[in-house]
């Protein structure tokens, strides 16, 4: 006879299957050769390969949790144990986008059950997740007239993040239903994946396409919209000259990742990062991906 597993079973690998996937995604994210970040033998002087796999490893485990617990909660112990093994903010974008994916209850589409999760969120969630941006120190942040960080919140956390989102990608899947991972980054990641065979190129690729579509919201807030603007013609450009498949075309694609390390990388994409990471853990959530 076929065997049945309890309630008590099935949550327990849901639970692992979540906490594998976030570690997964982070990991595959960080090793995949990307235009301006830190990626194997591109480590920064203040951040490391190294440092973004601990990272992955310490909050996959709060993440396996998430689904049980406000979505305040998860993001704050998320950049809690981030903390206790590096002692500077690796992926505090990555926590914010993935959070809310793993907190989908099993059963569930991430599609079909992304809106309930960020329908729940109460103000509870909003001083938590400011707790936790504090802790994390991201560069650029700058002061706002409503719901500043340096402030209490009294809204719940879509509305706070929806006065974000003009001018922040990562707030506005708050406010749009993460419509920038769940529908175009899972149709370019098919994309890649038909078209292209190696698997960190595939990733390269999604890492340039985010840029042409966007620019990078880490390169607006440190260096000013222009300097996005700039990085997102160049990413156009790059992918109308015909790479990755035209013969040469690589120098191409080196002639930007020198353009982003300039200034001691000071135009890191960082926030193109964070997506590829929350893009790849919504494959493999989905079963796009194995």
């Amino acid at each position: 006879m076929p065997e049945h597993k309890s309630p008590g079973d099935e949550h327990r690998y849901w639970s692992q299957q979540i906490s594998r996937w976030v570690r997964l995604a982070c990991q595959r994210e960080v090793r995949s050769p990307k235009p301006g970040n830190v990626s194997p033998n591109n480590d920064f002087a203040d951040a490391t390969v190294a440092d973004f796999l601990a990272s992955a490893d310490a909050i996959a485990v709060v993440m396996a949790m998430a689904s049980e617990r406000p979505l305040g909660t998860t993001i704050l112990e998320c950049v809690a144990a981030t903390r206790r093994v590096v002692d500077h903010n690796t992926n505090l974008g990555i926590i914010l986008l993935i959070a809310p994916l793993a907190a989908v209850p099993v059963g569930q589409t991430l599609i079909d059950g992304i809106g309930a999760v960020l329908n729940a969120t109460t103000v509870d969630d909003s001083i938590a997740v400011y707790e936790a941006i504090r802790r994390a120190q991201p560069a650029g942040l700058g002061e706002v007239k409503d719901q500043d960080l340096l402030q209490a919140p009294t809204q719940n956390l879509v509305e706070c993040m929806r006065l974000a989102a003009d001018r922040d990608l990562i707030a506005a899947q708050y406010a749009n239903g993460f419509q920038q991972v769940l529908g175009s980054g899972l149709e370019w990641l098919a994309e890649a994946r038909q078209a292209i065979e190696s698997s960190s190129q595939q990733i390269t690729w999604l890492a340039v396409r985010f840029l042409a579509e966007s620019g990078d919201s880490l390169i607006a807030r440190k260096c000013g919209p222009p300097m996005s603007d700039l990085v997102q013609k160049k990413a156009q450009e790059l992918l109308r000259s015909g790479w990755p498949q035209r013969s040469g075309s690589a120098a191409d694609l080196a002639d930007l990742d020198t353009f982003l390390r300039a200034d001691g990388n000071r135009r890191n994409p960082g926030t193109t990062a964070d997506f590829i990471a929350a893009v790849i853990f919504a494959g493999l959530r989905e079963g796009r991906i194995v």
